[in-house]
């Protein structure tokens, strides 16, 4: 997986940066931009910023390209995808609690309509 999805000598600094670090900031970016009801695609340009802070930290830490498309678009996909699971989350949590005689929560990322 070297060289395709990271460029590190070894893939736990990958995990560390990326999943671990980009993951949890990507997340909370998810869970804020959920959390006063902004559509999903206003995720876009945060992780297109976060990808870029993930890509500086791989490249001033451990030497790392620093202007490398394809490191640059695999650290996006994985911090959106994180992104994406918190905004999902964080509105699957409020649809449950503010319209709770309506809707009740179906798993962590979803929400359905109370049966009657």
């Amino acid at each position: 997986m070297q060289g395709i999805l990271y460029e590190e000598p070894s893939a736990w600094l990958f995990v560390l940066v990326t999943v671990i670090m980009g993951g949890w900031a990507a997340w909370r970016t998810g869970k804020a931009i959920a959390k006063v009801w902004k559509p999903v695609w206003q995720l876009v340009p945060y992780m297109l910023l976060l990808g870029a802070a993930v890509r500086f930290i791989h490249f001033a830490l451990f030497e790392g390209t620093l202007f490398s498309p394809r490191y640059f678009l695999v650290d996006t996909m994985f911090i959106s995808i994180f992104a994406w699971l918190g905004w999902r989350h964080e509105r699957a949590e409020a649809m449950a609690r503010l319209y709770a005689f309506s809707f009740e929560k179906a798993s962590p990322f979803s929400w359905k309509r109370k049966s009657a």
